[in-house]
């Protein structure tokens, strides 16, 4: 079956519904669906926009009718955490609410989704239950799908602990979502580092002595990797940072521990990064397919086909 592989919604249920019509799923039997192709969604369905109860039904109705499957991203994962109580921190829940600045934080990433939920708790329990049943990745015949990173050591780790179809359980999510106390060597694995990498990507921590500032003016030590590079080895070369600047990085290489997630044996859909411009492919066999429908920008997808190649052909836009 040939698949179109959805960029990330974030609540732009609009843009959604154009994006469904233009690439031929209509209306029928209470979900859309294509005569002939299936979507993939690569998460990231709530937040930033103001209609993610919309989209997830939209999607939810797709994925029960066979028209559409999807994989969690991290945003799906933070509204787990803020859902479920920390049982070894009585009052506070798993992706903080009271502690600063933390709480704050969190809830403004979250506001936009909880303004839809917040005061119909079965409602917002019964997302959340639904956000549970999204695999973490999909490896299918012909491609793989990830919210932010394939990285096979992560992969390795996570999927002896998964319940089967690659889910995530009640009883593992404190595992996931909560940083363990004790530090860890670097580049060591354990269940929230590899959840991490997953949903949010490769981040390196930079050489002593160097730093950058973000968009926000914030000092940031660590960097964010293109983790789909496979020629690239610097931290110049590797750096994913928005706005530019990554000319002012060191030239040193990143350790192995960081690059060694890197797979291309058959393509890779991802989302997660705010592309912006034209889309297409970032590698022979790797394309993300967001480019900032959240912030303004287009929900994208890319229709792929059984054994042909990507390019920016292959894109399509709405939005």
């Amino acid at each position: 079956m040939d698949h179109d592989i959805i960029g990330d919604v974030h609540g732009q249920a609009h843009k959604l519904e154009a994006l469904l019509e233009k690439l031929g799923y209509r209306e029928r039997d209470g979900a859309r669906r294509h005569p002939s192709r299936q979507a993939i969604f690569v998460g990231d369905f709530i937040d930033r926009g103001p209609h993610g109860v919309e989209v997830v039904d939209t999607v939810r109705r797709m994925v029960d009718a066979g028209s559409a499957i999807a994989v969690m991203g991290n945003h799906e994962l933070n509204a787990m955490a803020w859902h479920t109580p920390d049982a070894e921190d009585p009052g506070e829940y798993l992706r903080p609410r009271l502690r600063e600045p933390w709480g704050v934080k969190n809830r403004r990433q979250h506001a936009a989704f909880l303004a839809q939920v917040e005061d119909q708790p079965d409602l917002h329990r019964e997302i959340v239950e639904w956000f549970m049943t999204l695999p973490l990745w999909l490896d299918l015949p012909e491609l793989r799908i990830v919210h932010a990173c394939w990285h096979a050591p992560a992969l390795t780790w996570l999927a002896p602990r998964l319940r089967e179809g690659r889910f995530l359980t009640p009883e593992l999510l404190p595992e996931a979502t909560k940083e363990p106390a004790q530090a860890q060597d670097e580049g060591a694995m354990s269940t929230f580092a590899a959840v991490e990498l997953l949903t949010k990507g490769v981040e390196a921590p930079l050489p002593p002595g160097h730093s950058f500032k973000d968009r926000d003016g914030t000092e940031r030590r660590s960097v964010r990797l293109r983790w789909w590079d496979t020629q690239a080895s610097s931290y110049r070369d590797l750096a994913l940072l928005p706005g530019g600047g990554a000319e002012h990085l060191p030239d040193l290489p990143v350790p192995a521990a960081f690059r060694s997630g890197r797979e291309t044996a058959k393509p890779i859909f991802f989302g997660h990064y705010w592309m912006t411009g034209e889309p297409k492919p970032l590698a022979a066999a790797a394309a993300c397919v967001d480019y900032s429908a959240g912030n303004g920008g287009p929900l994208v997808a890319c229709r792929f086909e059984a054994g042909a190649s990507l390019s920016a052909a292959t894109f399509t836009s709405a939005g």
